[in-house]
């Protein structure tokens, strides 16, 4: 690995980190997960946030390495507080999931870390948030509708479903019907169950 290394580097003139994180993709996509493994953790030791998140789903998935998601989230966490946006959005789906509800701090971090992310533009961040705080002991039915609005133009049909029951129940935005069904269509078009069951109704 370390020769293997050694020659991408010569070849792309890369840092040796970038070059273990390419071996541990092409390790993946060959299937050889224990050497994808090998190479996302030199690189991670090296202080790399993509290889640091590659490591956290490594442990999470139980890809070249025992399923462990405390390690995950250890790794997730690395790569989140170095600003990878995508790994934001797993350890606070790690704080939010395998947390108890109690601990304040903990929520509060995840919810930190989920509004990098969905500002970032990751679209599992911004529907997760919209629902989070549509659905929260203290909703916050505006932010929540913000955050599903974002979801639903990157793409995503259960969010756009989520914004049409805003709009047919008046949650942070005036009742509207007819915006409301505007919405589920679209949300039934793009897949939405969901969405086909309300827009019949």
């Amino acid at each position: 690995l370390e020769e293997a290394a050694f020659q991408l580097q010569q070849i792309f003139r890369i840092d040796i980190s970038i070059a273990f994180n390419i071996l541990g993709i092409e390790s993946m996509r060959a299937g050889h997960y224990k050497a994808a493994y090998t190479c996302f953790k030199l690189a991670a030791d090296r202080g790399y946030s993509k290889a640091q998140f590659n490591v956290g789903l490594c442990y999470e998935h139980g890809r070249g390495t025992e399923k462990d998601l405390e390690k995950a989230a250890f790794y997730y966490y690395l790569a989140a507080s170095n600003c990878h946006p995508m790994a934001q959005y797993r350890y606070a789906r790690c704080l939010l999931c395998h947390r108890p509800e109690s601990e304040w701090d903990s929520r509060q971090k995840a919810v930190t870390f989920l509004e990098q992310a969905a500002m970032a533009g990751i679209t599992e961040a911004q529907a997760y948030l919209g629902v989070f705080y549509l659905r929260g002991l203290q909703p916050k039915e505006k932010r929540g509708l913000k955050y599903l609005l974002l979801a639903a133009k990157g793409g995503d049909s259960q969010s756009r479903y989520h914004v049409g029951v805003c709009y047919e129940k008046g949650l942070g935005v005036r009742r509207d019907v007819a915006e409301a069904l505007r919405h589920y269509r679209q949300a039934a078009a793009a897949g939405s169950k969901d969405a086909q069951h309300r827009a019949r109704a």
